[in-house]
């Protein structure tokens, strides 16, 4: 059964003085601020759209993570994931890091890596993200 999730923005003013609020309307928690200071600049206290789409690939790679490890035998005690989107003004997004700590019973170094670049290349979010530059680095705890 497929889902659908909805966030909404309200912006008002231009690009470089206005500022916005988005809404997380299917989850209800809350509403952020937004602005093009805290997209190229600072955050200052606001979100960007760079900072949720770090949420929604750090979450969907570690949740395609676990699966696989479970689905081989060795599942996770514990993922800690970390995705920098980078945004460069005037280029767009230049790249996704994903950076990733496991502690994994029974696996050693070399699977856990192979495992990580197998969620990184096929977690929906990484999919729908294939026109950017995707890097990752794995380690065991």
């Amino acid at each position: 059964m497929a889902t659908t999730r909805t966030a909404h923005t309200v912006w008002q003013g231009n690009l470089i003085e206005g500022s916005g609020v988005v809404t997380f309307d299917s989850s209800g928690i809350g509403e952020q601020p937004v602005s093009w200071p805290s997209r190229a600049e600072q955050a200052n206290g606001k979100t960007s759209p760079e900072e949720l789409i770090a949420a929604a690939h750090s979450s969907c790679f570690s949740m395609a993570l676990s699966h696989g490890l479970a689905g081989a035998g060795t599942p996770p005690t514990r993922l800690e994931t970390k995705a920098d989107v980078t945004f460069q003004p005037g280029e767009g997004i230049t790249g996704i890091h994903l950076t990733v700590r496991g502690e994994v019973p029974g696996l050693d170094a070399a699977a856990f890596a192979s495992a990580a670049e197998d969620a990184k290349k096929n977690c929906p979010v990484s999919q729908a993200l294939t026109g950017t530059t995707i890097t990752l680095t794995a380690e065991l705890a």
